[in-house]
């Protein structure tokens, strides 16, 4: 990159706050007191992210007599649930490709209970009267190479050959820079009906008022400490208390699991994004992108990208960064180098818009694990459940992650839990050193494949074979 270019991109950058856009808002509910003192209840949920939040109100929902407590080491949605790009999703399974690849028995189920989710999300919003600025606009996926127009194309016919097409569109260049316009769009896949847009952070302050009317306690400021049986429940300690419960749901995802065996499945991963100003209405002309899309590129070092109810931009992904030891810290949230890169890409993007700013630069934290989707389980002979690994993709698949949880506690044997998918956990983490000169090598060997017409090393091939990876 040239410094003069360099310096021109960088000064975007000169009024950007280092704090997620979607949590800087007047509007940001108090947190509800800590728990102090003890407490009982049927259902426990640990976390205050989606996939806790979710699992509160559907318990409700599905027995309102049912008392159910919640408790959150910091505040609802502060975390990877408030940070996020604010991709809706159907799929549960990181894509189709994905879920082919793994599950090629179960994908039409998948898909299947994949939109279901989705729609039951948006009857949600509706329901409750969430003010989340959702949109169902669809995502399209950008080829900007040449060969990646090639892959998606031929991608496209694969999943015509099997049926998973229905809703997809392939669009050549001009069709594809109707929709939105950039000098780097060569091709494109159109999902018109799978991905939402939404405001991640007021999607998790709506599901909190939500529980909150429903009956459910909600102490913010309230870390699990530990996870004991008690009698014929369990028992969970905090700082200033502690819950006695039937059952516990732990929503903990990127943070240590209360249950220690799970945690070598996943291992953190940071992802930063920028937020520009408003467009205006000229700059937006110059864009097209009238029908409001997702975007997300086909490189393995890939962008996302969407507008939001103000007509920002936002402009993430690319860097993924694993922190030896896979500490989880304050301190990785800000990374200038990146955010330097980030606006570099941005305006190779979308020419037009130089001398647009960005106001907000943040990074967060989310949990991955080997197989790029969620996996579950129990634990305590079945009082205690837990999702992980959504590895990003977690907005749309927590809501279907709580309900497997809730069935996992019920001991019900539904079309959920008989799925491979649920039953079977991915493989783990080595320990230190291994895991992060594993994931370093695989970020190398990503790169290189980029750089070289998508041409996968040798490593990269083993690690297709054994099914693992590291998705960036």
């Amino acid at each position: 990159m040239a410094p003069s270019a360099m310096t021109r991109w960088t000064t975007s950058l000169s009024e950007a706050r280092p704090v997620p856009y979607w949590l800087d808002d007047p509007g940001r509910p108090r947190p509800e007191p800590a728990l102090t003192g003890a407490e009982t209840c049927d259902l426990l949920v640990v976390g205050g992210g989606y996939s806790g939040l979710w699992t509160a109100l559907i318990a409700k929902e599905r027995d309102p007599g049912r008392d159910v407590v919640l408790v959150e080491g910091r505040e609802v949605g502060w975390a990877a649930s408030g940070r996020n790009g604010g991709f809706c999703a159907a799929s549960l399974t990181h894509g189709s490709a994905n879920g082919l690849a793994r599950w090629p028995e179960e994908i039409h189920k998948l898909q299947e209970l994949g939109a279901r989710n989705l729609d039951e999300i948006e009857k949600a919003v509706a329901r409750h009267s969430l003010d989340c600025d959702f949109e169902r606009t669809g995502e399209i996926d950008v080829a900007t190479e040449t060969y990646q127009a090639w892959e998606l194309k031929d991608w496209y016919e694969e999943m015509e050959r099997r049926g998973l097409a229905d809703g997809v569109e392939y669009l050549d260049a001009d069709a594809v820079r109707e929709q939105v316009d950039s000098p780097t769009f060569l091709a494109g896949l159109y999902d018109r009906r799978g991905v939402a847009m939404v405001h991640p952070a007021k999607l998790a302050w709506g599901l909190k008022r939500a529980c909150l009317r429903l009956g459910v306690r909600i102490h913010e400021h309230t870390p699990a400490l530990t996870l004991k049986p008690y009698g014929a429940g369990m028992a969970v300690r905090t700082p200033y208390g502690e819950v006695r419960a039937r059952r516990v749901a732990l929503g903990t995802n990127v943070f240590p699991n209360l249950v220690r065996r799970v945690r070598p499945y996943t291992v953190p991963v940071y992802d930063y994004a920028l937020m520009t100003e408003p467009l205006t209405a000229d700059q937006l002309a110059s864009v097209g992108w009238r029908n409001r899309q997702g975007l997300g590129d086909s490189a393995n070092q890939f962008h996302y990208f969407r507008l939001s109810a103000d007509n920002r931009i936002l402009w993430g992904g690319y860097d993924a960064i694993y922190p030896y030891g896979g500490r989880v810290r304050a301190e990785y949230e800000d990374r200038p180098e990146t955010y330097a890169k980030l606006a570099g890409h941005f305006f190779t993007c979308f020419p037009q818009l130089e001398g647009v700013r960005f106001t907000h630069a943040w990074g967060g934290a989310i949990d991955t694990c080997s197989r790029f989707s969620a996996f579950f389980g129990t634990a305590h002979q079945g009082r205690v459940a837990y999702a992980a690994g959504y590895t990003g993709l977690g907005v749309g698949a927590t809501r279907f992650g709580a309900e497997v949880m809730l069935d996992l506690l019920a001991g019900e044997r539904t079309e959920r839990t008989e799925l491979r998918m649920v039953r079977r956990k991915p493989v783990p983490f080595p320990p230190e050193p291994f895991a992060w000169t594993g994931i370093a090598l695989t970020k190398w060997s990503l790169a290189r494949a980029d750089a070289h017409a998508g041409r996968r090393n040798l490593w990269l091939r083993t690690m297709d074979r054994l099914g693992l990876g590291f998705d960036s």
